[in-house]
């Protein structure tokens, strides 16, 4: 259903909700960065998207916490880890101003068009119903489960490389998209079969993550909230159907397992069924398709660290690691303490969010030496916050390493002399940091089928 199609009272509590989550917050942010602040300035200005290190160093510069009357900002990863971490402030991505304006934007809130960040996703909930969703699926990504993906994940990624390089005669250099052709289509594919979702509609599922996914960014515009409210509808409406199917035939995936546990003790409710499948299924891949574009971009602008790479393939995994510090797929997450408390020795009200700028504290120089520096040897690269810590720890953080390791490998040895072959495109987002298009040109070497890369 797109959003002309929908009827004036549905467009109205539309309307409600974005003004509440999205247009209030956006015109305070806008005002803030015309007095110059740094948190609100990197939301805003849209050339900070290209790079937004140099502000992440100017809040840091100012202090452990830098606060607000409406919001605070932490770049500092010894603050952003204890605040992951703690039982005081919650994971509630969009807080409402006042109470009277979270009773209205409960109101008006539509189950049907629900996104990753509004409750009962697993970004937005807390124990005990968080721990009994996450227990749910847990056993899904554990690092045994991701040991016997390996395989497919690998032959998926030769399949594809095999396609790029298909019809071209022995020597002739390719030209295509990496994250079209490639780093889009390996993880939705892996994250579909999983849920027993047909692989014939990931182009569908690709295009509805990037619009749902828009519903992160603070201060959304109400054009783009219309896309991703129209897009989370249309998701809601297939998984309905998609559901009705695996309770007459259910599979050995995940969501018929989910489906199971749905219908028996653990009663999950049907918003909870329907929110938790798109949550996996969007985060499942759209994340990854940025740390595959993130590390291959990196690679080729660091080509002495790739040649060593290519020497020495037991490097790849901590390349991948020192890819998800330097360039995180996941930029900005949010806390909002339940009590007045302290952080850093520094008040915060009950209620104030504080934004915690994961990009910024995985290059705090505390932790990380010459931080702006991109280099696949850091002995300490893995301590990046990348997947967040704490209860809300990324749940697929082992599928996103495993994926991107095969992925980019095999990349590199399908295509050795591998270049950028225009200027890369951006996404044109704060919270998601990635490529919506990155122009690649390779000769293609004669394929090989190894054991399973990782």
């Amino acid at each position: 259903m797109t959003w002309s199609e929908l009827g004036g009272a549905m467009k109205a509590r539309a309307a409600v909700t974005w003004s509440i989550k999205y247009g209030l917050p956006g015109l305070g942010l806008r005002l803030a960065a015309r007095r110059g602040e740094p948190v609100a300035r990197a939301f805003v200005e849209p050339g900070l998207r290209e790079d937004p290190f140099p502000v992440y160093d100017e809040i840091r510069a100012r202090g452990p916490l830098v606060g607000g009357r409406f919001v605070s900002a932490t770049a500092s990863h010894a603050v952003a880890n204890e605040l992951l971490r703690s039982d005081v402030f919650r994971a509630d991505p969009t807080p409402a101003p006042s109470p009277l304006l979270a009773r209205l934007l409960a109101a008006a809130s539509d189950p049907r068009a629900l996104g990753p960040d509004d409750a009962p996703s697993l970004l937005a909930i807390a124990p005990p119903q968080h721990t009994r969703i996450r227990r749910l699926v847990s056993h899904a990504f554990t690092a045994r489960a991701m040991t016997a993906l390996s395989t497919r994940v690998a032959e998926l990624a030769h399949g594809m490389l095999d396609t790029i390089a298909a019809g071209r005669p022995a020597g002739e250099p390719v030209s295509f998209d990496l994250i079209d052709s490639y780093a889009g289509l390996l993880p939705v594919t892996v994250i579909a079969e999983m849920l027993g979702v047909p692989t014939s509609m990931r182009r569908e599922f690709l295009d509805w993550g990037g619009q749902a996914a828009l519903s992160l960014e603070p201060g959304l515009s109400w054009r783009d909230y219309r896309r991703a409210y129209a897009a989370n509808r249309q998701g809601h409406v297939w998984l309905a159907e998609h559901i009705a199917r695996l309770r007459r035939q259910p599979g050995d995936d995940l969501l018929s397992r989910m489906i199971e546990a749905a219908d028996g003790s653990d009663r999950l409710s049907d918003t909870e069924l329907h929110i938790t499948a798109l949550l996996i299924l969007g985060a499942g891949f759209e994340t990854t398709v940025n740390l595959i574009g993130n590390a291959v971009a990196l690679l080729l602008a660091h080509p002495d660290q790739l040649a060593a790479l290519t020497a020495e393939p037991a490097g790849w995994g901590n390349a991948i690691e020192e890819v998800l510090r330097y360039d995180s797929p996941v930029q900005v997450t949010l806390r909002t303490p339940t009590a007045d408390t302290e952080v850093a020795g520094i008040p915060v009200a009950a209620r104030v969010p504080v934004v915690v700028l994961l990009g910024a504290a995985n290059r705090d120089p505390d932790v990380f030496a010459d931080p702006h520096r991109f280099d696949t040897t850091r002995g300490n690269a893995r301590e990046h916050l990348a997947f967040s810590a704490g209860i809300h720890f990324c749940l697929g953080a082992q599928l996103a390493r495993l994926e991107a390791t095969i992925a980019v490998r095999a990349l590199f040895d399908r295509f050795p002399d591998l270049v950028v072959a225009s200027r890369p495109t951006r996404r044109g987002t704060n919270v998601l940091r990635g490529y919506r298009r990155l122009p690649l040109r390779g000769t293609a070497a004669a394929a090989v089928r190894a054991a399973p890369l990782g």
